[in-house]
Order: C-alpha cells, then structure tokens, then sequence
C-alpha cells in the first residue's frame, strides 16, 4: 500500500481537485490518502467528509487543534500510515500527483539500499523572489550536506515507511529529509517534476520561515551529520 500524506492549512478549495487528480493516476494502485488539517480555521472538516464519501480510496482526517507548521504535520501523517511506502506532497496543488507513481516505481526499482526518491521542480512558477531564495537556500544546503538532490523543498517525495518513522522530526524536517535519510545509511534518487501555480488562496508558510529559520536547522542538520559519520553494519548472531 501506498499512504499519500498531505499537510494542509487552509487549503478547502484545494483539496477536492487534488484528490480528483490523485484517483484519476493512482485509482489502479492500493493506496490511502491521509491529510493532516494543520489547525485549519477554513471550511477544510466539511469538505473532507464530503471528498471521504465519494473515494474508492480511504481519505483519512487527522487534525491538529492549532498550527504546528508543514514537518510536524508529515509527523503526524506518517505516524498514522498503514502503507509501506510513504509519499508526499503539498496541498496547494503545485505539485502534480501523477509524479507519486513515477516516485514510488523508481524508489522501488533501485533498491533496498535507496531509501527516498524525491522531486525536483523544473520551470518554477512561484514569485521571482521566492524562486531566489529558494535558490539559495537550496544551493547552500547542497554545499553543506551534500545531499545529492538540487531541491530538497519539492514536496514531492517517496520513502520507505520504516524508514521514514526513524528520521528525527522537528520544525524544518521536511527541508532536509535527503539528508537525513543518507545519515541512516540510504542512497537517494530523484527525478524531475514540472512545477504548477498554485489553485486557489495563498501560501501559509512565507520566505522569513523559510530563510531564518532555515537557516538554523541548516546548522542543526550539520551538527547530526558531524557526530555520526558512520552507521553500523548489524547482524544478529542466533542460537540454537
């Protein structure tokens, strides 16, 4: 099974063109959609129990009494997963669900030694500031961690579900899980994804989120990095 994990805030008139979207290129697969209503103050409850009635899929509610940002959101969403593999993405709509099948088969195509496959947007429609930034961030991130993808903050992505539930989570997760799946001993993969405006509202996470905070789990990150260099090979002894 495949668990889709989709933080959302105040994304209601996002959500059932999404999820629209997700059966039309996933309806052949075994799969639960699970969004996490990031103490949203829109009318996000009603139009889940409506999308729930009418799926072929599962499309699970979980909700946070009040805001506790996009990471701690996929924390919650990939704790309460029943699939295998975990993939994610935005509920904005900028990001295109038929790339999760594509996700998944190449996660699965390259191994058990590969532990994420992640998105990486090509033709960014975002505003020319924001692409900046993100430029940025993403370039130093790359030089720092090493993390074998150009944009880890594609929201986009599939990992492995025991994987995943082993990653430290913390507010600014979501920016570096490629380097933090590397840190427990895993290749990453990637392919290519095009980009799309956003539907409907606007972004509930700014640039200040992204860039000062950012940069201080940027450092954090580093410091995990530096005190584990190397993960042990376990094998157990049994006895008769």
């Amino acid at each position: 099974m495949i668990s889709i994990v989709i933080p959302c805030k105040n994304e209601a008139p996002n959500i059932p063109p999404l999820l629209d979207e997700i059966a039309e290129h996933l309806g052949d697969r075994e799969i639960e959609v699970i969004v996490v209503n990031d103490g949203s103050t829109d009318d996000t409850p009603q139009v889940l129990e409506v999308e729930a009635g009418k799926r072929a899929f599962a499309v699970r509610h979980l909700r946070h009494e009040s805001s506790v940002g996009q990471s701690l959101s996929l924390r919650s969403g990939v704790l309460a997963a029943s699939g295998t593999v975990i993939a994610t993405i935005d509920g904005d709509g900028q990001n295109d669900p038929k790339y999760i099948g594509q996700l998944v088969d190449k996660l699965i195509e390259s191994g058990p030694q590969t532990g994420i496959a992640c998105g990486q947007r090509i033709k960014r429609k975002d505003t020319k500031l924001k692409q900046l930034s993100s430029r940025f961030a993403n370039w130093l991130r790359g030089s720092i961690l090493n993390d074998r993808t150009r944009d880890s903050g594609c929201g986009l992505k599939a990992v492995h579900a025991d994987i995943f539930r082993r990653l430290p989570f913390f507010n600014g997760t979501h920016r570096f899980l490629p380097a933090l799946v590397i840190q427990e001993g895993y290749d990453v993969v990637a392919i290519d994804v095009l980009d799309r405006p956003r539907r409907y509202g606007q972004s509930n996470y700014g640039i200040l989120d992204r860039g000062l905070r950012g940069a201080l789990d940027l450092f954090g990150v580093w410091w995990l990095k530096r005190r584990r260099k190397l993960m042990p090979v376990v094998e157990e002894i049994r006895y008769e």
